[in-house]
């Protein structure tokens, strides 16, 4: 006879009562939505498809879904002048081809900036569009501004929908370390920085976590990616309790990390969101990938560090009052992210995160999440903290267990 306590059905209900508590906790502590901006006109499909179409003296262009080494072969064998042409003509094209001299994808998406800040710019002062919708023009057009400051390195950049992109800190084609930094839900271009609380957005993040891998390592060539080139779930539908976007957003992951110049060691740092987006990279990700650290993730779509079948090490870290911990960690049919990576049965690496506060505070400066993070970042694994007193986080590193 069947117990009630392990019937099917309730199993079932208690499962999509839990559910209903993850958006109870999303509704309650910022993840607010932000609906998509949907511009009058499309300026990459437009340029997706006369790149389709055209060629450059007589050569056809690539596809645009080419490996990064057959891309890199190809820019390789044009011209100066032919390159110039080709990111004058199709910017918003050149700025997000893996495998494009990073040159030539900074000054390309620094024209693509341009264009997208002339529609925002007219959409200001269209009538047809509601007070909001004017609001929502000028917000990304000041924001499209910022990111086209001098000295800024825009790796990737498309305004459709909410928007996506990345920016390199540091020299990214001399580096000998590349930490990437993975944000979560309601990441899109307008909120990539902030003024205020701005180690909450990707921006902050990455630039934090720059200076403290210079302050650690200084001999050591490092370079930092803000990586929101994904489109990440907006508030508390459906999206941020399933996997579609974080499978979508690994494919893309993946495809940056493998187009990366040079043979420089990568260490992934995912937040919350971020790290489903990682949990699901991580079996197809190259072994120039050495680290995989999350912080306030609701779960990596396994059960266990074993499962996610990566040669990178595997780090986890919460802070004590990061509501993040009185969400559900399951899976029931698609819904929801497995296990907590914190605990001792996931099996990761776990170390302090003594010092930030709330869901939002790993790469405030000061913070022990901060200085781990760096640690891990330019492989001075024995400056790690682990948390509680003992050294478990460092164990079987050659080295990390001197103090």
């Amino acid at each position: 006879m069947t117990s009630f306590d392990s019937s099917p059905t309730l199993n079932a209900w208690r499962a999509l009562l839990a559910l209903a508590v993850v958006f109870v906790l999303l509704a309650t502590t910022g993840w607010t939505a932000i609906r998509h901006h949907k511009g009058d006109s499309d300026l990459r499909t437009a340029s997706l498809a006369a790149w389709a179409r055209d060629g450059i003296d007589g050569r056809a262009l690539p596809e645009i879904t080419s490996a990064p080494d057959r891309l890199a072969r190809f820019f390789a064998g044009l011209t100066a002048s032919q390159r110039t042409r080709l990111v004058d003509r199709y910017p918003l094209v050149v700025g997000n081809l893996n495998g494009v001299p990073l040159t030539l994808r900074y000054r390309a998406n620094h024209l693509a900036l341009a264009q997208a800040r002339g529609v925002e710019r007219e959409r200001t002062q269209d009538e047809r569009l509601t007070p909001a919708g004017r609001q929502t023009a000028e917000r990304r057009m000041r924001r499209f501004e910022s990111l086209m400051g001098e000295g800024r390195q825009i790796l990737a950049f498309d305004p459709v929908g909410s928007g996506q992109v990345a920016e390199v800190f540091g020299d990214l084609g001399r580096a000998e370390r590349v930490s990437v930094v993975v944000p979560g839900v309601d990441t899109n271009v307008v909120n990539f920085e902030r003024t205020r609380r701005k180690y909450t957005a990707p921006v902050g993040m990455a630039k934090s976590l720059y200076a403290a891998e210079r302050a650690a390592a200084p001999r050591t060539r490092t370079a930092v990616i803000a990586w929101a080139d994904y489109t990440s779930p907006v508030g508390v539908g459906m999206d941020a309790a399933i996997g579609r976007l974080a499978r979508d957003g690994s494919k893309r992951l993946d495809s940056l990390v493998r187009a990366l110049p040079g043979d420089s060691t990568v260490s992934l740092f995912c937040h919350s969101y971020g790290s489903v987006v990682c949990g699901v990279a991580a079996p197809a990700l190259p072994p120039r990938v050495s680290d995989i650290a999350v912080a306030g993730s609701p779960g990596m779509r396994v059960e266990s560090a074993e499962e996610l079948r990566t040669g990178a090490r595997v780090w986890a870290t919460r802070d004590r009052d990061d509501w993040i911990q009185d969400v559900p960690y399951l899976e029931v049919g698609g819904l929801g992210h497995g296990a907590d990576p914190v605990t001792p049965e996931f099996g990761a690496r776990v170390f302090s995160a003594t010092g930030a506060v709330g869901h939002a505070g790993y790469f405030e400066p000061g913070t022990e999440s901060l200085s781990n993070f760096a640690g891990i970042g330019v492989g001075s694994y024995s400056t790690v903290s682990c948390a509680g007193d003992g050294e478990a986080c460092r164990s079987g590193i050659s080295g990390a267990e001197a103090n």
